[in-house]
């Protein structure tokens, strides 16, 4: 079967991205004022890493990656992983990890901090990916299938229960789940894992006060509204005061004193109560589009690797995307995890951007649909 190779690529994801890039430079440079506000010149360094790295350089790698063949990746695959891996753990050498919070989750190196799960998200997107095409035939085997991913899974949990970073886990988790999925697994294999899964959430709220804590709060948000539930009853103020249309770009209230980290986690927050429901609405349609429009691009790649690299990378975009909304909600408990394109964090636009540009390379290659 020959796939025609497409002059252009995927239009719709490009406007898509184009349009959430667009919309989250704008929501974070609101956001930035209540951070401003309350700091004064120490934001200037999260702005700075921001634009410079997530947006200036990711841009650039965009660029790279849209133009590179993806299947480059497969053969870097292994290498990138391994890569990967060592740059996290060095968060554990004293005077280089950075903590903040009670984890310790970036370097610091000089003026910039960089957050290393970053760019293992896509270094264990790859290695699945390639994995996966490898023993394509023996995807069903509880050896080589489970005993695989398994065996991939098990260094990058390790390294991010002991920050701790479970937020960045569980997407990892459910992304890895999703690819292995569509890998062909065997229905046996992901029951094993669902209750694997089950197991360990268990295990963290019998034994981890934080992880307990975030549960208690989440089934009664009223327990402890000055500490640990008081995030996301702020949260709930600022997008419910926004009502149908919001207060109007830059007029929020909430982000100058009572939000926690406004251009953290919590601005989806802000969207809600500077642009109501119409703005949140329109961010979580545009997630949808890219979604539908990625697993699209997955389903018509011109190889097993391509399909598999579009899914993984698909996938980790929107499930943390729908996470981070879903807890500014108080749908699930609160997870620390960032909504992409929109949060603070250079590394993680920079790691999006660049992802966002395979997944383009991909959608030139692919069947015509």
């Amino acid at each position: 079967m020959r796939f025609g190779i497409k002059a252009f690529p995927d239009t719709v994801l490009l406007l898509t991205t184009l349009a959430l890039l667009a919309f989250g430079l704008l929501i974070f440079s609101s956001a930035s004022l209540g951070l401003f506000a309350r700091e004064g010149t120490m934001v200037s360094s999260i702005v700075a890493n921001h634009f410079i790295l997530g947006f200036g350089l990711g841009s650039i790698a965009f660029f790279i990656c849209a133009a590179m063949p993806y299947r480059i990746w497969h053969h870097a695959a292994p290498y990138l992983y391994i890569l990967a891996l060592i740059i996290t753990a060095l968060v554990f050498i004293p005077d280089l990890g950075m903590e903040h919070g009670g984890s310790t989750r970036w370097l610091r190196l000089g003026p910039i901090s960089l957050q290393p799960s970053e760019p293992l998200k896509i270094g264990l997107i790859m290695a699945l990916a390639a994995y996966f095409a490898t023993i394509r035939g023996q995807i069903s085997s509880w050896y080589y299938g489970l005993g695989g991913f398994l065996a991939i899974l098990a260094i990058p949990s390790v390294l991010l229960l002991l920050q701790p970073d479970h937020g960045t886990l569980g997407v990892l988790l459910i992304t890895a789940g999703i690819m292995f999925i569509t890998a062909g697994a065997d229905w046996r294999q992901v029951a094993t894992i669902a209750i694997a899964g089950l197991l360990i959430i268990g295990f963290a709220f019998a034994t981890q006060l934080y992880v307990r804590e975030r549960v208690l709060t989440f089934l009664d948000p009223s327990r402890d509204p000055s500490g640990a539930s008081y995030q996301v009853q702020q949260s709930l103020r600022a997008i419910g005061s926004g009502e149908l249309t919001g207060r109007g770009l830059g007029q929020g209230i909430q982000k100058f004193r009572y939000l926690p980290e406004p251009v953290g986690d919590s601005i989806f927050a802000v969207v809600g109560e500077e642009f109501g429901f119409i703005g949140t609405t329109i961010v979580v349609i545009l997630f949808t589009i890219f979604l539908i429009r990625g697993y699209s691009i997955g389903i018509r790649a011109p190889d097993y690797f391509g399909g598999l690299m579009a899914v993984g990378i698909v996938s980790y975009i929107t499930v943390e995307a729908f996470l981070n909304m879903a807890a500014m909600l108080g749908l699930i408990p609160l997870t620390g995890i960032p909504l992409i394109f929109m949060s603070q964090g250079g590394t993680a636009l920079f790691v999006a951007l660049g992802s966002v540009g395979i997944l383009t390379n991909i959608s030139r290659r692919a069947k015509r649909g």
